[in-house]
């Protein structure tokens, strides 16, 4: 496998699990070509044409020096410069691959906030009440990331002669479908929210970081309170979404939260509509996504070296 086709399986793999399903990502790229075409030639050349194929703007190529195959990869969840000259050290690293984004995919990661008003509406939420709440909040996404220094690790990466990617909401994605599947399954017995708690520690990622402080946690609600309708939507879509979603939330009937993490401002915002909140844990729940796309490829004859919070684990 070449850099360019690890990135394309993974944009491949988080279409797949994408909570919207495969048709709404269908209809939101042709969408996008849509108003590429409408675009004029100055506007056109300034478009992201990844975009045209790839709905997740936090998942990028950043560094591709055409090796002609990838034999080892270093990956973890956060990547600095430190991983990467751990990478140099090491010597036979060809590919190093972050989870959070870095460079153009951090500096548009609000442009993929969008899909979490759909998942919303999914779990009851009107559409348009979705889209209303989460607006303001992309656009303070956006304000917030635009003094970063979004080109410091690829410059590095560029010096080392190293290749550099990042898999954000792709390994979100696949984390998500992988809970609500879960959750399917074992419906019946989901009856309060420490049966749920209890059916989350079962999952090798969350019963590693247990360990280490780090696992499935009960930020607002009580164990022995009844789970209602969970709803796994604080897990992908980018960052953190609107605070004032909970009080729709609890409207649309939805009882018990799924998220990797969550502030204390949004934490006092759902208990204040009495949402039991589940918070699996951040490293844990980016593990356990990016593990599914590493298993992927190495499946495919490439090896895997975890490092930077990287809960590796492998499935069949």
């Amino acid at each position: 496998m070449t850099t360019k086709d690890i990135y394309n399986l993974a944009v491949a793999l988080g279409v797949k699990a994408d909570l919207r399903g495969n048709e709404r990502v269908k209809k939101y790229l042709a969408r996008t070509k849509d108003q590429y075409d409408k675009l004029n030639k100055d506007k056109q050349a300034e478009f992201d044409l990844e975009k045209l194929f790839n709905p997740y703007s936090d998942t990028r190529v950043l560094v591709d020096n055409g090796k002609p195959q990838i034999k080892k990869i270093m990956s973890g969840i956060d990547i600095g410069g430190s991983e990467l000259l751990l990478a140099d050290k090491l010597g036979d690293i060809d590919l190093v691959i972050g989870h959070h984004p870095l460079g153009v995919a951090l500096a548009d990661l609000h442009d993929v906030m969008h899909l979490q008003a759909q998942i919303l509406a999914d779990y009851g939420v009107p559409i348009n009440i979705a889209e209303s709440v989460i607006k303001p909040r992309i656009a303070e996404v956006s304000r917030g990331i635009s003094p970063v220094n979004h080109s410091r690790v690829g410059d590095m990466a560029r010096v080392l002669k190293l290749d550099l990617m990042c898999t954000h909401t792709i390994a979100d994605n696949l984390g998500a479908k992988f809970l609500v599947d879960l959750i399917k399954k074992n419906a019946k017995r989901l009856e309060t929210v420490g049966d749920l708690l209890t059916l989350l520690k079962t999952i090798p990622e969350y019963k590693e970081a247990m360990k280490i402080k780090a696992g499935p946690r009960l930020f607002a609600g009580h164990e022995d309170h009844s789970c209602g309708k969970i709803a796994v939507t604080e897990f992908t879509g980018g960052t953190s979404g609107s605070k004032d979603i909970y009080e729709k939330m609890a409207q649309a009937g939805i009882g018990t939260i799924i998220g990797m993490h969550m502030s204390e401002e949004h934490r006092k915002e759902a208990e204040k509509y009495h949402l039991n909140v589940v918070i699996a844990g951040h490293m844990a729940s980016d593990s356990l996504g990016m593990n599914l796309f590493l298993d992927q490829v190495e499946k495919r004859g490439v090896k895997v070296i975890p490092v930077s919070g990287l809960i590796r684990i492998k499935r069949k």
